[in-house]
């Protein structure tokens, strides 16, 4: 396993002084280009409509909370770095809100018809083992009964076959490379970044454990959510699942 693996305590996370560092240039990568399909696609998937509550786990800057809300959706957003809260605050949508909250400390109790949590937005950037099965099955009490579930989740098989830029350490399944970051002034910063792999199964095996019935494992892209079925070609899956 690379050196340095960070097991962070709850209330306090690794990716942080990352996201200090970024800001706003956060919404300049190419990933977050694909918003508004993102979107499109979870709004017919999980039939959301005004009226409903969804949580966003892992907000970030809130893109997708704040789509979701331009749609007449009340959405709430909740991210470890304050200084993506206080960029989507920013916003100031009437339907949207967020605060700061480590995903492995939510005690939500079946207040939200939908929960989102994308782009490896909190599960997948846990490394101690065990976090993203408290991420999971917190975000599952959160739902009502029936309620939905949309997940990313990075796919091991690819990072295997073409990360070939990380160290993949396969007694964990977590992926870690060396990158450079800019803050909005152009500003370069060289970090590391842990991230989460897995199959179908594991999802699968995952989601039983949580109380959740999964719907459907989809090999997605960032902008290009569908419903092409699982393969090692694509860098995410998207799960669909519901409480039962």
């Amino acid at each position: 396993m690379a050196d340095g693996l960070p097991h962070t305590e709850v209330g306090q996370h690794w990716f942080e002084p990352l996201a200090d560092h970024l800001g706003t240039a956060y919404l300049r990568y190419s990933f977050t280009k694909g918003t508004a399909q993102e979107v499109e696609y979870l709004v017919g998937e999980l039939a959301l409509a005004p009226g409903m509550r969804v949580l966003d786990v892992g907000c970030g800057p809130g893109r997708h909370a704040l789509a979701l809300a331009e749609r007449g959706i009340a959405v709430h957003g909740i991210d470890i770095s304050q200084t993506f809260v206080d960029i989507a605050n920013s916003a100031n949508s009437p339907l949207a809100t967020f605060e700061r909250l480590d995903a492995r400390a939510m005690t939500f109790d079946a207040e939200f018809d939908v929960v989102i949590c994308l782009c490896q937005g909190a599960f997948g950037l846990m490394t101690a083992n065990g976090d993203d099965a408290v991420v999971l099955g917190s975000m599952a009490r959160a739902l009502q009964p029936g309620g939905r579930l949309a997940l990313s989740a990075f796919n091991g098989y690819f990072a295997v076959k073409y990360h070939t830029g990380a160290d993949f350490d396969a007694d964990t399944g977590v992926s870690h490379e060396r990158t450079e970051i800019k803050n909005p002034a152009g500003e370069g910063q060289e970090v590391s970044l842990w991230t989460g792999c897995y199959t179908p199964r594991e999802l699968r095996l995952l989601c039983a454990t949580a109380g959740l019935r999964v719907d459907r494992i989809s090999s997605v892209e960032p902008g290009g959510y569908g419903n092409d079925p699982p393969s090692t070609e694509s860098a995410e899956y998207l799960l669909l699942a519901t409480r039962t």
